[in-house]
């Protein structure tokens, strides 16, 4: 018998969050909606509300909050506010486990507060480990907390992992290259927000989207590798492969290759996240492998030195991965406004690496300092 899973969403209007609950409707009343949570979007979520009636939603922002309340009064629906009302969602006994699908450094304090509960956690938010992987992952293996993979590419890790790590000589994280694979740095110079926004193979949001234009997500997930899969960072490896249908794949010390292949569709690695250690069926589109052709190519660190740039910063830690991942977020925000150049995102985040003075043996409370350091700083060389 399949017990009844009970969750906390957070993120919920957000692509992964939407895609999450497009799955929660898949699977034949086996998951729960106990909370959603979001940031400002009130029409969504008054329809999310309405669809799944969870007992709480949460609105980070407080004006969207108050014209949530009076949308759904005629529902028995707690409307909570701001971190503290997520913090709360996430540590609510009901809950079994909290899908972290926050955009951004924002998702490392619930995502700590769910561990320490106990909670099982379905991480679609790299940055949290990015910002905090140490602290993440030695206070998950203190609350023998389980800490499953949403992101695509660390799902097929996961699934391609056998129980004796310890014969495992690298892992290999595909990169689909993004819209502008094979560029120049010259023909980079031209690019626009419109290009950047016009991903090739997947559906994303508009950061991950940028960061996928510009490789830092490749970084970014190189982070999150070595935190979740304790793998050295000489022994992760970053091909490109355009067609974005292997999504993963681990070498072991044999020579063997496993990998992990399946259409560009997230709704496969969030419903093994939260199925697991079980799969359910679905009705999702298979991947048809007739006709295809499969190709791999070394990624391109001087046209796009986001990648190199992460991998330096993972190997030297402490606060520095925190710094670069908030001042991306701040730079790809501008990017986003048509603030600062495409080329202009790299050069920013660099400066700001450069000037941050690392501090080691890092605690929440230092986390956060480095986070609203850069923060300020970006701001500042943007204007």
């Amino acid at each position: 018998m399949i017990r009844l899973k009970t969750l906390t969403l957070l993120g919920s209007t957000g692509s992964i969050g939407r895609q999450t609950l497009d799955v929660v409707r898949q699977t034949d009343g086996r998951l729960k909606i106990h909370a959603l949570a979001a940031d400002k979007s009130v029409k969504l979520m008054e329809e999310q509300a309405r669809l799944f009636r969870p007992a709480v939603v949460v609105m980070m922002n407080e004006d969207a909050a108050l014209e949530l309340r009076g949308r759904l009064r005629d529902l028995p629906i707690k409307v909570d506010q701001g971190m503290d009302g997520i913090i709360n969602s996430v540590i609510a006994p009901e809950v079994d486990t909290v899908i972290t699908a926050l955009s951004g450094r924002i998702g490392l304090e619930p995502t700590l507060a769910a561990i320490k509960a106990g909670k099982s956690i379905a991480l679609a938010n790299k940055e949290t480990l990015v910002a905090g992987g140490d602290l993440v992952m030695s206070t998950a293996r203190k609350m023998k907390c389980k800490i499953l993979p949403v992101d695509s590419e660390h799902s097929a890790i996961f699934q391609c992992l056998e129980e004796n790590l310890d014969t495992i000589e690298k892992i290999i994280l595909t990169a689909s290259g993004g819209p502008f694979f094979g560029w120049t740095k010259e023909q980079l110079s031209t690019v626009t927000l419109e290009k950047a926004l016009c991903h090739p193979n997947w559906d994303m949001g508009a950061k991950i989207t940028i960061d996928s234009a510009t490789m830092m997500n490749k970084g970014l997930e190189v982070i999150e590798a070595h935190h979740l899969f304790n793998m050295d960072y000489d022994a992760i490896e970053v091909l490109i492969h355009p067609q974005s249908v292997i999504h993963s794949m681990v070498e072991y010390q044999d020579g063997s290759v496993l990998a992990q292949l399946g259409r560009p569709d997230m709704r496969l690695p969030i419903q093994y996240a939260l199925s697991y250690p079980t799969r359910w069926k679905n009705p999702f589109e298979r991947l048809d492998l007739r006709g295809k052709t499969l190709t791999f190519h070394e990624p391109d660190m001087e046209a796009f030195p986001a990648l190199a740039m992460a991998y330096r910063v993972g190997r030297r830690g402490g606060t520095l991965p925190a710094v670069m991942n908030a001042a991306n977020e701040v730079v790809v925000s501008a990017f986003l406004q048509k603030r600062v150049t495409y080329l202009g995102i790299q050069e920013i985040v660099e400066t700001i690496c450069a000037e941050h003075h690392v501090l080691d043996n890092m605690d929440l409370g230092s986390i956060l300092d480095a986070d609203t350091w850069a923060r300020r700083r970006a701001t500042e060389l943007i204007s």
